[in-house]
């Protein structure tokens, strides 16, 4: 993976028109010179393309895992885009479309089904019985029981395992019907250039009865095992996991990557408490293998700084939960209560961990503070990703959020030509390309990093490779910032956030 910015984006909501070349325009879009984002990022993480992209869940519960949504291109689309972008794909490792020729096969034709293994029931992880204290024991990140009552259509009758969603079944990973599914998805993404996969719900991919079904170490060996098939073929692997802190540290060391999750609540924090001391404690143990992220298709985390729910007083947060309560609020009263109506039970496909808004608005929509969060994403260790909203310094959609009543759908806004155009001129977007050009370019990102000394209040980060170097300082309390960095000649130069 190229140590440069990555852009996250849905083909269809980056320009895209739905008519089979979006994936085409996407191109174009990144690559093609004289576009407004030509040159800008070093790869691209394609939130699902699969068919279909418009389900329960916007493409994360895919019929077909092996098939673009012909809406979107083709895969020589993405084979020609990997010519130019290193390029990453989800793994949706924990479940499947109840719409996928798989399940309807098993619900007209029930144990008779050739697929009859590929999907969890209750007394497949349950097989002498669920007692309330096992199922009690089950952590969701939702409301309520992980499990469906279906009547299939041979008029069997099944409770099937569904982490999220009802249309949205479980698969056996261990089964070899399941084995086979995720191959034949590696297998598809190798023939056709991606060279890197996030594994989405992963942490949820095992069962055991009287156990969490979360985290497990039976789930690190899968994570293990389904890394070394995915590296066998040439292929990077992130792990998409929210949890406690600790569990991103361990998870790191098996694996190519892992999501920086606990940064933006705690820039957010920082910025909002005048206090770098919890992202200190943070930075000086953090992973380095970590792609760093402000905002993602999801909403920002909390579970990710608090405390551990199995033992709060044993594995207390990164913030103390009085704060961690505060800066909810905070993130409500800065979107002018927007977060608050697509958050928790104000929205269906509620989280209970996480804020929906987008990260712009989250900031109060305070340009150089929202480049400074920037700078700071820029300057730690690991590569950057940017989300596609946030890209743009997106407000948050109120009128998809109306349409649907998907909480998340108040930052996956679909942005039309003519509006790229126009929000690239905006100058806190044109300056955070010009950052993301200078992280990308400057030689010092390629050398050592360090964070100096400095009071609670403040944050200095340098990096430095021989004569090059970089550094930023931003003191919270104040607001006083520099962003400083060698030139041509070693002449001192200064990044401009207003």
């Amino acid at each position: 993976m190229k140590n440069q910015v990555q852009l996250i984006t849905y083909v269809d909501r980056l320009g895209g028109q739905r008519d089979g070349a979006d994936l085409v325009r996407l191109k174009r879009l990144l690559c093609e010179p004289g576009a407004p984002l030509a040159g800008v990022f070093g790869g691209v993480h394609l939130l699902p393309f699969f068919h279909a992209i418009d389900g329960a869940d916007a493409g994360f519960d895919p019929i077909d895992h092996t098939q673009v949504d012909p809406r979107l291109g083709r895969w020589e689309d993405i084979k020609a885009l990997t010519e130019g972008l290193d390029v990453m794909a989800d793994v949706i490792v924990n479940h499947m479309s109840a719409e996928s020729p798989q399940f309807l096969d098993y619900s007209e034709k029930g144990e008779a089904s050739a697929y009859a293994g590929l999907f969890l029931t209750l007394d497949a992880v349950f097989p002498d019985g669920a007692s309330e204290q096992g199922l009690l024991s089950v952590y969701r990140p939702r409301p309520g029981l992980p499990l469906t009552y279906a009547t299939l259509k041979n008029g069997e009758r099944r409770i099937l395992w569904t982490t999220f969603t009802a249309a949205q079944i479980d698969i056996a990973v261990h089964h070899p019907q399941g084995r086979a599914y995720l191959s034949s998805i590696l297998r598809t993404f190798a023939d056709n250039g991606i060279r890197m996969v996030r594994l989405d719900a992963v942490g949820y991919a095992i069962k055991k009865a009287g156990d969490s079904c979360f985290m497990m170490p039976e789930t690190f060996d899968f994570i293990g095992e389904f890394a070394a098939e995915a590296r066998a073929l040439g292929i990077e692997v992130l792990v998409e996991i929210h949890s406690y802190f600790q569990r991103q540290i361990e998870i790191a060391s098996k694996v190519d990557w892992v999501y920086d999750f606990a940064l933006p609540p705690l820039v957010l924090h920082a910025f909002s408490f005048g206090t770098a001391a919890a992202l200190k404690r943070w930075i000086d143990i953090r992973p380095a293998n970590a792609l760093t992220v402000l905002d993602t298709h999801d909403g920002i985390g909390i579970i990710d700084i608090g405390a551990d729910a199995s033992d709060r007083a044993a594995h207390p947060g990164l913030v103390p939960p009085e704060e961690l309560d505060a800066l909810v609020d905070r993130i409500h009263d800065a979107s002018q209560g927007q977060s608050r109506k697509a958050t928790g039970a104000a929205a269906s496909n509620l989280d209970l961990y996480q804020v929906n808004c987008t990260f712009f608005d989250a900031m109060g929509r305070d340009e150089t503070a929202y480049l400074l969060a920037r700078a700071l994403q820029f300057f730690l260790p690991g590569v950057p990703q940017v989300y596609y909203v946030g890209l743009l310094a997106g407000h948050n959609d109120m009128d998809l959020l109306a349409r649907t009543q998907v909480g998340r759908d108040i930052n996956r806004h679909f942005y039309g030509d003519d509006e790229i155009a126009r929000d690239c001129e905006r100058p806190v977007v044109r300056r955070l390309i010009e950052l993301i050009r200078l992280r990308n370019r400057h030689p010092a990102f390629g050398g050592s990093f360090q964070v100096e000394p400095s009071g609670d209040e403040a944050l200095q980060l340098r990096w430095q490779q021989d004569a090059d170097w970089a550094l930023l300082r931003i003191d919270f309390a104040t607001r006083a910032h520099e962003l400083s960095f060698s030139g041509v000649g070693g002449a001192r130069e200064t990044f401009a956030f207003s």
